[in-house]
């Protein structure tokens, strides 16, 4: 009865949580794409390296739009024009104007390798979007290798021949701590067990169901207030952005 009851509770605050969540995070992603796809001009060839579902491609119609991931992950992929290895893509030297690189860097046990063959297919002075997480949980495995600080995305791109424009929090803090509630609503534990057992388990299932419903509560609170501010004077982002151009007579270093 007591299980049966606890696997209700899980599903219905699950439901509730999909419903009344939007994570702020998808809405900066959406934005600092669009806001760069404004500024490919027509007809420009853009490469989605690590494309996945390849969510932007609408946003480059006006453009000539090619896709390229390794495509091993259990997922449905968009129409990939390369299924490849990101260190080595079968195109020339110096093909494209510009290029997506969105959450994939920390999935690629090699990243120096890889952002050296971005270097390599793109044109001089072509631009190059980066986005990747700083704060986030394991994910895609066992495709999930690292985290980058703002240092070491400078260090990355400087040494393959890039030239950092400019490096931003993607959202704010406030986007970092609605992502900590909702995680913490979806991960505290519901069974008197994990808790210890005894009286003190017991007791603890309610506090934690009252726990799990105010940090949700929280959490939506914090998404929606990110999107309006993004506040960044303190603690720290989820994830990072950064343009890049690729620089003249490149001597790359890595």
């Amino acid at each position: 009865m007591i299980v049966n009851l606890t696997l209700s509770i899980r599903r219905a605050i699950r439901r509730r949580l999909t419903a009344m969540l939007f994570n702020s995070s998808r809405y900066y992603l959406a934005r600092v794409n669009a806001e760069a796809a404004q500024s490919v001009p027509a007809g420009s060839l853009v490469l989605d390296a690590g494309a996945g579902q390849a969510p932007y491609r609408h946003l480059f119609q006006h453009a000539r739009y090619e896709a390229a991931d390794f495509g091993k992950l259990a997922m449905e992929y968009g129409e990939l024009t390369y299924t490849c290895d990101l260190r080595a893509i079968p195109v020339e030297n110096e093909r494209f104007d510009f290029v997506l690189f969105n959450q994939t860097l920390e999935h690629i046990p090699e990243p120096k390798e890889v952002l050296r063959e971005l270097n390599r297919v793109m044109k001089t002075n072509a631009r190059i979007l980066y986005t990747g997480p700083l704060f986030y949980e394991e994910h895609a495995a066992p495709y999930d290798f690292y985290r980058y600080t703002q240092f070491g995305l400078r260090y990355l791109f400087d040494q393959a021949g890039f030239e950092v424009q400019s490096l931003e929090w993607l959202e704010g803090y406030f986007g970092t701590l609605g992502y900590q509630l909702q995680r913490a609503s979806e991960c505290l534990p519901l069974r008197a067990k994990d808790y210890g057992g005894g009286a003190v388990g017991f007791a603890m299932v309610p506090c934690a169901v009252a726990a799990k419903i105010c940090f949700a509560l929280m959490s939506a609170v914090f998404y929606r207030m990110d999107r309006r501010i993004r506040y960044t004077a303190s603690g720290y982002p989820k994830n990072y952005y950064l343009f890049a151009v690729k620089r003249a007579a490149t001597q790359v270093l890595l």
